[in-house]
């Protein structure tokens, strides 16, 4: 069933919607007509099941038939601090990161960052967000990720609350390295804010990698291998959430 966040518009059981927000979709996109059903989110975890009344290119009504929690959403909140990537390799990380259960992302501007200015990354923030969306649409959220707005790597990296790690190349076969998983099972799952530190496309500088380790992140390993920054993130998010049993039944 097709799902759709409302954001401003009430949902209740048994009363009329307003779906004009999103009749564009309904008619020419998915071609859906008066009958058929759709889910709507609040994003306060919450789905309702809702019936199309009245459809037009730019109005509809629905009747919402019924409310329920989402079950979809994870109990840990994990946040991704994302040194700045190249425009299409930052969307696939809000993108797929979304879909993996990321609760934040915040981008950072670091030493070696494509994209420097933090103005020149808000001028994106419109698509990012509709591009969070949409990923929340298709994978079952019931919450909508916050993006905050970009950060100094210095103000981003003492602004935490929760575990830190930071995957850095560097420590790639170094003898006593611990791997990200193993880190997450040592803390155990009884956490709820787990903050995971990426960085850009050319990696953290030494001088970076020491701020964050006095800043209380703990500097972990990835493997033997040298990940591109937007694999590194998923991998970590990937590893990380099945440490905390949230890619589980």
């Amino acid at each position: 069933m097709h799902r759709f966040f409302l954001l401003v518009t009430p949902i209740v059981p048994g009363n009329t919607v307003d779906l004009s927000s999103i009749s564009h979709q309904l008619t020419r996109v998915l071609r859906l007509i008066s009958g058929d059903e759709i889910l709507l989110l609040d994003n306060l975890n919450f789905e309702y099941a809702t019936e199309i009344v009245t459809l037009e290119r730019h109005q509809a009504t629905g009747h919402v038939l019924s409310g329920q929690p989402v079950r979809s959403e994870p109990t840990h909140r994990l946040t991704l601090y994302q040194c700045s990537l190249k425009a299409d390799k930052f969307e696939w990380v809000l993108q797929k990161g979304t879909e993996l259960g990321v609760s934040a992302f915040v981008p950072v501007i670091s030493e070696r960052s494509i994209v420097r200015p933090a103005e020149a990354l808000l001028k994106k923030y419109e698509r990012w967000r509709t591009i969070i969306r949409e990923a929340a649409e298709q994978s079952g959220r019931g919450c909508l990720p916050v993006l905050h707005d970009p950060q100094p790597f210095d103000g981003a990296i003492r602004r935490v609350e929760g575990v830190r790690y930071l995957p850095w190349e560097e420590t790639r076969g170094e003898r006593g390295a611990i791997g990200l998983g193993a880190a997450v099972a040592r803390q155990g799952s009884e956490m709820r804010r787990v903050n995971l530190l990426i960085g850009p496309e050319g990696g953290l500088t030494a001088d970076e990698a020491e701020r964050a380790l006095r800043a209380r992140w703990q500097i972990v390993s990835l493997g033997p291998r040298i990940l591109r920054a937007e694999t590194a993130a998923l991998a970590s998010i990937t590893i990380t959430m099945e440490w905390l049993a949230e890619l589980g039944s």
